[in-house]
């Protein structure tokens, strides 16, 4: 509805809304996905409709310039339009590195439970480990230990296949101990990561663009039998367009819990999926496995500006102009909201989460945020660039 008018919007039908989605339509789509579904050429087999490839069969394919981009092909066809999920079982030839990177995470796991902890986004604070930019950490405090642990061809290999050359790694260290519970089904960053009124504001274009910004991967650095937890997946899911604003609806997570799959890994196996698959890390139900996976979430080359800008300076030189037009009522809302978004970076990432977590929510608050609350409660100029700062160093990386 136009909140001016009362009136309908042309062509609102189009925009997707949570009351609009359909769990019957989503449950046929998975199940009919499900009974078309073939093993791909590649695959040593399929385990519940999981595509699961022998990294020792595949090393020579992934080095061959011919065959490289039919492997390619077949693993991105698979994120796109077939299961949304797939196991690389033995992605390291030799776990060696994986051991010695566990370790090193270990370590930066006591020292930073000594500095204070750091809360799972997920879990209560104290019941899981969560590493943020474990990437960073591990290649600082171990350098010779981070290049044996990423000079693995079958990794880029994976990466490349959704996100093409020039992807951005990162990596969060995630423990699960045992009695550590079960996440709810969701999908992941970019419109994972946001409200359902904030998706719902989306465009349905930009809803099939969001998963093609990220791949979400997974090293599992212990064996993981079922009973620890390993993520529970629903294949297929990727494919339901609504699913961004419909994962937190109880019938669609009801549907997630009936019928998802969980796959056992072994240390130094791989898991690679579409970030629009429903997912969810599950219940470590075990007495002695402390289940550990290196979160691997690698991002297009592509989601970047073409120029640099000093967003902090140019909103602490508009605020005092914005400050006065809002006592002087000489803008409407969606006046001063175009002012905003075209000088306040409205996107909180990415951010320094050690400095900056998410609190009350998924995501930090962004410039744009800040700049609203500061007109609303008018803060004095100083004030406001304090705050900017503020999150200029909680951004930072160092």
């Amino acid at each position: 509805m136009n909140p001016r008018t009362q009136q309908p919007v042309p062509g609102a039908h189009a925009w997707f809304r949570e009351a609009d989605c359909s769990v019957d339509d989503f449950a046929t789509l998975i199940e009919t996905s499900r009974e078309m579904s073939v093993r791909p050429h590649f695959a040593a087999g399929l385990t519940h409709a999981i595509p699961v490839y022998d990294c020792d069969a595949l090393r020579s394919i992934v080095s061959d310039r011919v065959r490289r981009p039919e492997l390619l092909t077949e693993w991105a066809s698979v994120l796109l339009d077939g299961a949304g999920v797939f196991v690389l079982q033995r992605a390291y030839e030799d776990t060696a590195a994986v051991d010695d990177a566990t370790a090193i995470f270990e370590s930066i796991i006591r020292h930073e439970r000594k500095a204070g902890g750091r809360a799972d986004h997920f879990a209560k604070a104290g019941a899981n480990d969560r590493i943020w930019n474990a990437q960073e950490k591990l290649c600082l405090a171990a350098p010779d230990v981070f290049v044996r642990y990423f000079a693995n061809p079958v990794l880029m290999a994976a990466a490349e296949a959704w996100l093409g050359p020039g992807y951005q790694m990162t990596s969060q260290v995630n423990v699960v101990r045992p009695g550590g519970e079960a996440q709810q089904a969701h999908r992941d960053f970019h419109l994972g990561f946001v409200t359902v009124d904030e998706a719902q504001r989306v465009p349905p274009h930009v809803h099939a663009m969001s998963a093609l910004l990220t791949l979400q991967g997974a090293v599992a650095h212990t064996d993981m039998p079922v009973e620890s937890g390993p993520t529970k997946l629903l294949p297929f899911s990727q494919r339901y367009p609504q699913g961004y604003v419909a994962w937190r609806r109880e019938d669609f997570r009801a549907y997630f819990e009936a019928h998802y799959a969980q796959l056992p890994l072994q240390k130094g196996d791989a898991l690679f999926f579409n970030p629009a698959l429903f997912h969810a890390a599950g219940s470590n139900r075990t007495q002695d496995v402390q289940r550990m996976a290196n979160l691997l979430q690698v991002s297009s080359a592509y989601g970047r500006a073409m120029e640099s800008l000093d967003r902090t300076r140019m909103c602490i030189a508009a605020y005092p102009v914005l400050r006065a037009m809002q006592a002087q009522r000489t803008l409407d809302p969606e006046q001063l909201a175009a002012v905003l978004a075209s000088c306040a970076d409205g996107y909180a990432f990415p951010t320094n989460l050690d400095r900056n977590p998410p609190v009350g929510g998924l995501a930090p608050a962004n410039q744009q945020q800040i700049f609203a609350r500061a007109l609303s409660e008018d803060w004095p100029d100083e004030q406001f660039a304090a705050a900017l700062h503020d999150l200029e160093f909680r951004n930072a990386t160092h």
